[in-house]
């Protein structure tokens, strides 16, 4: 059985982990001492081990990554949309832990890096090179994939159970299912030095959503004008077909 890394077995890396277990040995890292048992009970070689904004001088390679196939980084390496704050030392600390890894890299990133202005962004409005959270990890390992995630939602996680404002912003949201399937499909393809936007295709705004999940008719006009993130790219390039397509039926 293949071996995959998952770096950061927070909500979205528990989620990979479960979906992938049935094909990979999992290793996985987590911060959370009282995390370790839980995710060893679950079958998962797991390390206790923390990115700090301070350089750590102990920081070695991890001893699992020589054995790996492929890496998922799930730690955030950039502020809340995409803010720029000084990580350089939180980076050199994650990438000692890399060591020289040769295999499949994945660096979860988001689509905060793009403006806040009304637009379809595609990757190529905000080249990787130019983005300091997903540079410097290509420095170093140019193989590297990048998922540019929408807001992550799925479970639990849904605009309702949300106190939120601007009821009539379009929403750019993704489906946990849907990261899950997008990162196997790329294992299979033994995928490298992608950039991707992982953002469901259709984007209504804010209030259709939570009407919808509260079983609730929507009858505003929905404005077709705003910040919108195209997935096109993964779509054409992967074949990729979207298990929820539309954020209205991600509670279904």
């Amino acid at each position: 059985m293949k071996k995959i890394g998952i770096i950061g077995c927070g909500w979205l890396g528990n989620h990979l982990a479960e979906r992938l277990s049935n094909q990979y040995e999992i290793f996985a890292t987590t911060t959370t001492e009282s995390k370790v048992e839980d995710l060893q009970s679950k079958g998962y070689h797991t390390t206790l081990v923390s990115f700090p904004n301070e350089l750590n001088p102990e920081m070695k390679e991890w001893n699992a990554a020589k054995k790996l196939d492929a890496i998922i980084i799930s730690v955030p390496f950039a502020g809340i949309r995409g803010a720029q704050i000084p990580m350089n030392d939180k980076r050199e600390n994650l990438l000692n832990f890399l060591g020289d890894f040769k295999g499949q890299l994945f660096l979860t990133s988001s689509t905060g890096v793009y403006p806040e202005t009304e637009k379809d962004f595609t990757e190529d409005d905000k080249p990787a090179q130019e983005v300091e959270s997903e540079s410097f990890i290509l420095d170093k390992f140019p193989q590297t994939n990048i998922l540019r995630l929408a807001g992550l939602m799925g479970d639990q996680r849904l605009l309702k159970n949300y106190n939120i404002s601007n009821l009539d912003l379009l929403v750019n949201h993704i489906h946990y299912a849907d990261i899950c399937s997008v990162v196997e499909k790329m294992l299979d393809n033994h995928s490298e030095s992608k950039v991707y936007n992982v953002v469901a295709p259709i984007h209504p705004n804010k209030e259709e959503v939570i009407n919808a999940q509260k079983d609730l008719p929507y009858s505003g006009e929905r404005t077709d004008v705003g910040r919108t993130i195209s997935p096109n790219k993964l779509i054409e390039e992967l074949d990729f077909e979207f298990q929820y397509p539309d954020p209205r039926y991600f509670h279904v």
